[in-house]
């Protein structure tokens, strides 16, 4: 069984609805959802709020590149268009790949440019790793190690004191 943590963003059209629907694309896959939490845009500050929450998602015999495949599988279907100007720029839906394991519990470790794992720029998201912490309270991303202390570092204060949690905005793997 491969495991895998995926993070859900958007800032653009019904977001909560973007959020949804990917995770009822993912259906039954989907273990655990976090809750979602409105943040400020990181990257590119001239766009609206995001937001954002975390999958722990399974599959039998799912590789990396299958998980990818699935990420962009519910960018698709939100109408997600990359803009090669602004890569950290608004969007109806970014899935991305965190992190995967393994049928042996082991993580992925991959460079390739198409999907490298875990998440080159995880450690620094608190958009991630909060979320991400909430599902497993003693997550460790490969790497970097535990999530809370991630969490902890003087770098994500600020970050971590800019996330909103919006309880009245549930997420479900069924609709």
């Amino acid at each position: 069984m491969s495991r895998a943590v995926l993070s859900l963003g958007s800032n653009l059209g019904d977001r909560y609805a973007h959020l949804r629907a990917a995770v009822a694309a993912l259906g039954d896959r989907v273990v655990l959802a976090s809750g979602v939490y409105e943040t400020p845009p990181w990257g590119d500050p001239d766009q609206p709020a995001y937001l954002n929450a975390v999958v722990l998602a399974v599959a039998p015999e799912a590789a990396p590149a299958d998980w990818l495949a699935l990420a962009r599988s519910c960018e698709s279907a939100a109408g997600r268009e990359r803009d090669p100007a602004r890569r950290f720029g608004p969007r109806t839906l970014d899935v991305d790949v965190v992190t995967v394991w393994q049928a042996d519990d082991s993580p992925v470790v991959s460079a390739d440019p198409e999907l490298t794992l875990p998440h080159p720029r995880a450690h620094q998201r608190a958009f991630v790793l909060k979320p991400w912490l909430d599902i497993q309270p003693y997550a460790r991303l490969p790497g970097h190690g535990w999530v809370t202390d991630l969490l902890n570092a003087p770098d994500l204060t600020a970050d971590v004191a800019a996330l909103t949690p919006r309880p009245d905005l549930p997420l479900e793997s069924q609709e």
